[in-house]
């Protein structure tokens, strides 16, 4: 824990006491011929990762006794203590081993199985199976470029690229994000991420055929930082802009966008953000919709010029990144910067905070969720290197190494994979910006000439370093981290003061961050920092180590270039670098480089082939290649000479060029309904006149399907498979002809209505939806109907003026099908006129209401399909969830089957099962993982208390089926206001945040909660704001007037 790793102090002590067994012998013995040092075996066994919170007190009290022998008694009590940590390392390291085995089982079983689905009609698929036009992702290839295969046509096709205008999102939530100026390493969210989403944002936009870049973050107008990161946009402008500011359109090039969510004047960490990023959502999709109008009308002929893709930078931004892509179908790409699942066992086998306390700390349950949800989404996953994919996303159910080739082999043979779809991994290294950079050619031999002044023209930052060193003349060794134990700067220093020869030929410069006081550090940089200032002590390097207090960004490249003047080497010893970019930059500078063996550096040497690897335990193995690249000469100018000549593959434009062929790559998509042109005059229409009503018509009478009995649409649109006779289709243009009629009828009579007129009215002017002055949903998860039946009759008391005069709509969300939800109007005596809209299945299906609600009660979207289709596993889905299905059984009731298929309310874009015994089922987050480790997307929610199972598309919920009504109709979601209960479906926690208000009615679905919260791997708390204004608790057993109070306290009324 921080604050205690002074711990290293004691121990160092302590191993000073009496004789210590020998190097050579195991210090697993406990006695070995008299000579056991048990502080050794403590030191050896335990150190590297545990520790108490109160060891630190215990030491000073023990340092501070005078009784010797109540002092040895403090030190063997600790001793103990380390012991008794010894113990539990073994008991993590055990379950961690199981953990792992079992993780290990449910994968192979999940790909056998998957296997041998997909090998069902092998020979009928070799022959041609329902693939000819798929890609590696099971998609169309249809419309695809070429692939790049190498830099000539890459460069021969970016010059193709001049006549398009892409559009394209960058997400980066956390830290503080401004163009210039950087903060770097004000706090741990602003790092290294800020920077690389800033260079490639304007390294985009002055790409050839990239028209706009928007990098969306937070807006953060708070006292205690920067007014900057309260401006809502900044321009990026390209570092080398002769003759690009011609070409640049009126909204064109890079821009940070600043979108206001979460708490207005408060600077908070990314692990409490998670509440607020529905609310990020809705921002940011009301700010694309916005600026691909504006675009429209500037480059696409008055259509609207959407996103080519949104590219979601760290888990945060990857979550909001796949909402985004639903709501707006078009394409996902994912950057993870550093994943969850990796640092979740990295603490776990330190030991020093358990599973529960990792969760609260860094709320990585959330996180992990939320990468898996991007690699649901996401059509490419770009990492930096091949170790990220090899060792860290191999750990996610939803990434399979092995099972990805299999498909991918499969589709190379034309044949089906049955819904299973697997991202694809690219490795694209983060780029440099180079042009600024002269490497340097001279060496400490030839001063600088004076200014005028008489003073040095050195840079400030040499002179603070070479104040250090009694010859500053002798080349430099730059190790260039934090202070960090992951770092390895302790064993650089051991490493260098053990080695005589290289003691003699170098020196060693260790920029270590700023700092003004070592107390004022955390404790884990200040132990670190600490023992280094002993070992420089310890081996008596005064004169011949540098280890400034300060140092700006902008001193850097100047620190990169002091070293390639002296001929020095730099060196990046971590025991893990997941990249390398100072690797890069040392190159760039002309610096040889010694670096890890492990991660990053090892692709970078490939390519680069500029240095040394070695294993960052072996401090003898740093001191030779540290030793080798000094001493010789000729190799130092070889490693020298291979690092600038293949430095530009590091370049942003090669960067840049990699990543819009992988884009180019992507299926594009976009909201279907847009490809017709009535569609998007109508989208631009905002009058509320006859003619625009019968623009809605004639709209609709495009896009949309009669339902004339509730049944379910297949997947051609037919209802029940019938709608292709003429018969039917006859009856369909006629119920158009005669709805068509009543809207110009009711349009002409709408000052003249009975009491409910102007509703009637209304709903005939459809969809009616942006003309609402607020739209209620109506979300109440009862556990029976007759506990939505009273929902909704309160809700209607309480808004009766407002129904009598139009003024608001209604909309039902429920995982109900349409037949139940016409079954449930019939019996409470409703109307599907009471409402505007239906989503039905849990966010699977969308209907409207019609006129004629005698004959033609309901019109679904079908668009609204197509929106939702992206990776729908179709019958392959069904056929494995009917099959977990039949696994489900009560041993007690002789092997009863629990969960049952029911055909009858399932749909083409709804599996639903009936659940017998609630209390018997696993965790929907086990089925969730189920279908990701077979490589099956989807969205499963556990609906009524648990008694039903819906599975929907994976970017589908009635969250975002709002979200659609907003892109689709214009309906702003800012007046849009929702009726949830206590609790709910497993889908609660979307219906709760966002820009628009809710009502929780207390008291109401209370009993779903301890299976709500069963069903999550992290608490309800981690995702919902406690101090929402936008959310508001009724009474237990309101009356309609408690509601309206309610509103009132929302401002949706004015009482």
């Amino acid at each position: 824990m921080a604050g205690n790793d002074w711990i290293n102090s004691y121990l160092e002590a302590i191993l000073d006491v009496g004789p210590g067994i020998d190097d050579a012998k195991s210090s697993l013995l406990l006695r070995e011929r008299g000579r056991f040092s048990p502080t050794r075996y403590f030191v050896e066994e335990v150190i590297t990762g545990f520790d108490e919170t109160d060891f630190h007190r215990t030491w000073l009290q023990a340092q501070a006794t005078r009784s010797p022998q109540e002092r040895n008694t403090r030190m063997e009590n600790m001793c103990w203590r380390i012991w008794n940590l010894a113990r539990q390392k073994k008991q993590l390291e055990g379950e961690e081993a199981q953990r792992m085995n079992k993780r290990r089982l449910e994968r192979e079983r999940g790909r056998r199985e998957a296997v041998a689905d997909m090998s069902e009609d092998l020979s009928e698929g070799e022959r041609g199976d329902v693939v000819g036009e798929l890609s590696s992702h099971g998609e169309s290839n249809r419309g695809r470029l070429p692939r790049i295969s190498s830099v000539e046509t890459m460069e021969a096709w970016a010059n193709q690229q001049k006549g398009k205008n892409l559009y394209i999102v960058l997400i980066s939530l956390h830290g503080l994000i401004r163009g210039e100026n950087m903060e770097l390493g004000r706090d741990s969210d602003t790092g290294g991420q800020v920077k690389y989403v800033v260079e490639l944002a304007r390294a985009l936009g002055s790409m050839p055929g990239v028209y706009r870049v928007d990098l969306l973050t937070r807006q953060v107008s708070s006292p205690e930082v920067d007014w900057s990161y309260g401006e809502p946009t900044e321009m990026l402008p390209p570092r080398n802009s002769e003759g690009l500011m011609d070409e640049m359109g009126e909204s064109s090039g890079a821009y940070i966008v600043r979108v206001p969510f979460g708490p207005k004047d408060k600077y908070i960490p990314k692990e409490l953000l998670w509440p607020h990023i529905p609310e990020f959502v809705d921002g940011a999709l009301n700010h694309i919709i916005q600026m691909s109008k504006v675009l429209g009308e500037q480059i696409g002929n008055g259509h609207p010029v959407w996103p080519v893709a949104i590219h979601g930078h760290y888990a945060d931004a990857g979550d909001s990144a796949a909402l985004l892509s639903g709501a707006l179908n078009v394409p996902m790409l994912f950057t993870g910067h550093s994943l969850g699942r990796d640092k979740l066992e990295q603490l776990l086998r330190q030991g020093r905070m358990s599973r529960d306390e990792i969760n609260s700390t860094y709320k990585i349950m959330r996180r992990v969720e939320a990468e898996e949800l991007s690699l649901d989404a996401s059509e490419i996953v770009i990492t930096s290197t091949r170790q990220e994919i090899e060792e860290q996303w191999r750990m996610y159910d939803g990434f399979d190494p092995i099972l990805e080739r299999k498909l991918r082999a499969r589709i190379k043979r034309n044949v089906s994979c049955y819904g299973r779809f697997m991202p694809r991994m690219v490795v694209i290294p983060p780029g440099m910006e180079f042009h600024h950079i002269i490497p340097h050619d001279g060496d400490m031999d030839t001063e600088p000439e004076p200014n005028e002044d008489g003073k040095s023209s050195h840079p400030p930052i040499w002179t603070e370093i070479m104040r250090f060193f009694s010859n500053p003349r002798k080349p430099m060794i730059l190790a260039l981290a934090r202070p960090d134990p992951k770092k390895n700067l302790t064993t650089l220093v051991k490493a260098f003061g053990e080695c005589r020869p290289l003691r003699e030929l170098a020196n060693l410069t260790l920029i270590m961050g700023t700092r003004d006081n070592i107390d004022e550090m955390s404790g884990t940089n200040a132990s670190v920092l600490l023992s280094i200032l002993k070992l420089i002590d310890k081996y008596d390097l005064y004169g011949q180590v540098a280890y400034p207090k300060h140092h700006k960004q902008s001193d850097v490249p100047d620190i990169y270039r002091l070293a390639a003047k002296t001929k020095g080497v730099f060196i990046n010893p971590a025991f893990i670098e997941p990249f390398g970019l100072t690797l890069i930059e040392a190159a760039a500078h002309g610096l040889p480089i010694v670096a890890t063996k492990n991660g990053g550096p090892v692709d970078i040497h490939r390519v680069l082939d500029n240095g040394l690897l070695v294993d960052p335990h072996d401090q003898h193995a740093i001191a030779d290649a540290l030793l080798k690249l000094v001493a010789d000469k000729n190799l130092w100018a070889k490693c020298r000479a291979h690092g600038l000549k293949n430095i530009h593959l590091f370049s942003w434009p090669e960067h840049c060029k990699t990543y819009l062929s992988k884009i180019a790559s992507c299926k594009p998509r976009q909201p279907r309904w847009l490809q017709n042109e009535d569609s998007n005059d109508d989208e631009s229409s905002e009058s509320d006149s006859p003619s625009d009503s019968l623009r809605d018509i004639h709209d609709i009478s495009l896009n949309l399907k009669f339902s004339f009995d509730g049944d379910k649409v297949d997947s051609r649109g037919n209802i029940d498979g019938s709608l292709g006779s003429g018969d039917q289709r006859s009856k369909v243009e006629n119920a158009l002809l005669t709805w068509s009629k009543g809207v110009a009828k009711s349009a002409q009579k709408s000052g003249c209505t009975t009491e409910k007129g102007d509703q009637d009215s209304n709903a005939g002017k459809f969809p009616a939806f942006r003309r609402r002055r607020h739209i209620f949903v109506i979300a109440v998860d009862s556990d029976s109907s007759s506990g939505l039946s009273e929902s909704v009759r309160k809700i209607f008391e309480a808004l009766e003026i407002e129904r009598s005069e139009g003024s608001v709509g209604f909309i039902l969300a429920t995982s109900l099908n349409i037949t139940e939800i016409r079954s449930f109007l019939v019996s409470e005596g409703l109307k599907p006129t009471d409402f505007d809209s239906f989503i039905c299945n849990s966010g699977g299906d969308l209907y409207y209401s019609s006129l004629h609600s005698d004959d033609n009660p309901f019109v679904v979207d079908l668009y609204y399909h197509s929106h939702i289709e992206y990776r729908w596993g179709g019958e392959g889905l069904r056929k494995t969830l009917v099959r977990w299905a039949a696994s489900i059984t009560d041993n007690k009731e002789k092997g009863e089957h629990i969960v049952v298929e029911d055909e009858e309310t399932s749909a083409d874009y709804c599996y639903s099962f009936q659940v017998q015994n609630p209390g018997l089922i696993p965790p929907v987050k086990e089925v969730r993982k189920l279908m990701r480790i077979q490589a099956l997307r989807c969205n499963v929610i556990y609906c009524q208390n648990g008694s039903k199972i819906n599975v929907i598309p994976v970017l589908a919920s009635r969250s975002q089926a709002l979200r659609y009504l907003y892109l689709r109709w214009g309906m702003d979601l800012s007046k849009v206001v929702i009726f949830v209960g206590e609790s709910g479906d497993t889908d609660y926690e979307g219906l709760l945040g966002g820009v628009h208000k809710s009502v929780v009615l207390s008291g109401v679905c209370s009993s779903a909660s301890g299976q709500l919260h069963a069903n999550r791997s992290y608490p309800l708390t981690d995702v919902i704001y406690s101090d929402n204004p936008n959310i508001v608790r009724t009474p237990e057993e309101c009356s309609s007037s408690d509601l309206r109070a309610s509103l009132e306290e929302l401002g949706v009324l004015n009482g």
